[in-house]
């Protein structure tokens, strides 16, 4: 059995370079991408950017402040999602094995190509291909597994390429900082500096029992994965992937209001599981079928999002258009497709940190208490809706419920 090796390609600056596509005066010049007022957040920081301090989730306000001279960018979420599909078609076409892990980083299994041709020449002439039909910059790591692949990118970067070969994952890791861990975010690395451990190679000679006995079940795999060990298959990734909320009344209605109220409430759940699994959709459907038994669907293709404030009104607005024939109503539904791994952050080029802040809040509560322990106004007279399971763990998911009311 030959060796796993495992690609991970990542769009360099993402929405910044979409934005240099569209107009090349932008070239070199620090970018911020996100809201444009004060109360804004940076979804997006150039490199030029970068290096003024400027980073991605920080207030737009304070980045201007460290970098005044940028160039500040409301963004637009329709664009992105075009070049992040026209990246995934050329990927898809190419690789046997592709996992999008989010709009703009992607995971390939390459294992026993080799026999055919260069696994490392593959990849070159593979990440050549994107930038010459798409013209953004995209850099690539290559390994025997995930973690690694993906920190050798990051290392590659920007708009470069590099191979760990197999043998030389712990030296490669060794001397870079802990925060280059794919799992080791800003609370686990103040731990971890706590402790005096601020290089991968300090974490490697610890004993994985002391790093259990602080971490708790984490520490054990951040342990594995600083000494270069990763088993995570590829998951592959399917555009039909999709969560799906439907209902079937015990007895057939034409009461608009309390079938708009349903079609409110399950999107609004839906979009909770979305922001909860941390997965973002691009296609909104919804279905009735009538007493008599026919159905009939509609779909609207849409900018990334997890937002109930964009996802709840397109719902009831492809309702509104679908509901025609005024004849009691059997079943509703309301399904989410071409979903893939993103946060919230694509969303966030009104200026709505507060928006933001308040989902986090109410996402929260529904965590600890149920997800209809937080409800809007319009969608209290849908029973039995919330569903507290989350189907995105083990199998991709399909409908997330069903219920006759």
């Amino acid at each position: 059995m030959s060796e796993r090796t495992i690609l991970h390609m990542d769009l360099d600056a993402f929405f910044v370079s979409c934005e240099r596509l569209l107009d090349s005066r932008l070239q070199n010049l620090p970018i911020l991408v996100g809201g444009t007022g004060d109360r804004g957040v940076v979804s997006a920081a150039s490199y030029e950017a970068r290096a003024s301090g400027a980073h991605s989730g920080m207030s737009m306000k304070m980045a201007r402040m460290l970098c005044p001279q940028a160039v500040v960018i409301r963004g637009n979420a329709g664009t992105y999602t075009k070049y992040s599909k026209m990246v995934t078609d050329i990927l898809q076409q190419e690789v046997p094995v592709l996992e999008k892990a989010s709009v703009d980083e992607f995971y390939a299994d390459l294992t026993g190509m080799d026999k055919f041709f260069g696994c490392y020449s593959f990849a070159t002439e593979l990440r050549q291909k994107v930038i010459r039909e798409t013209g953004l910059p995209i850099s690539f790591g290559m390994s025997l597994n995930k973690t690694v692949s993906k920190v050798a990118t990051g290392e590659a970067k920007p708009n470069n390429q590099m191979q760990i070969i197999h043998g030389t994952e712990k030296p490669f890791l060794a001397p870079l900082s802990v925060k280059k861990i794919p799992m080791i975010g800003e609370k686990t690395y103040q731990q971890l500096c706590h402790l005096g451990v601020k290089k991968i190679d300090t974490l490697q000679q610890m004993p994985v029992e002391i790093v259990e006995q602080v971490f708790g079940k984490n520490g054990r795999t951040m342990w594995e994965k600083a000494n270069g060990i990763d088993h995570s298959p590829i998951i592959e990734y399917h555009e039909r992937k999709s969560i799906s909320n439907e209902r079937t009344f015990g007895r057939d209605t034409a009461d608009v209001t309390m079938l708009k109220s349903y079609i409110a409430a399950m999107a609004e759940n839906l979009a909770f599981q979305l922001r909860r699994a941390q997965r973002i959709t691009s296609c909104v459907s919804v279905k009735i079928r009538y007493a008599d038994f026919q159905t009939v669907s509609k779909q609207v293709s849409i900018p990334y999002t997890a937002a109930d404030h964009v996802l709840i009104p397109l719902a009831l607005e492809l309702f509104e258009k679908l509901y025609e024939r005024r004849v009691l109503i059997r079943l509703i539904g309301v399904k989410y497709s071409s979903i893939c791994h993103g946060a919230y952050q694509i969303s966030l080029f009104e200026d709505v940190q507060k928006t933001a802040k308040l989902y986090q809040a109410m996402d929260k509560i529904r965590d600890k208490f149920g997800s209809r322990s937080v409800l809007r106004a319009n969608t209290m007279d849908a029973h039995n809706i919330g569903n507290d399971f989350n189907p995105f763990n083990g199998e991709p998911p399909t409908v997330l419920a069903h219920r006759h009311v």
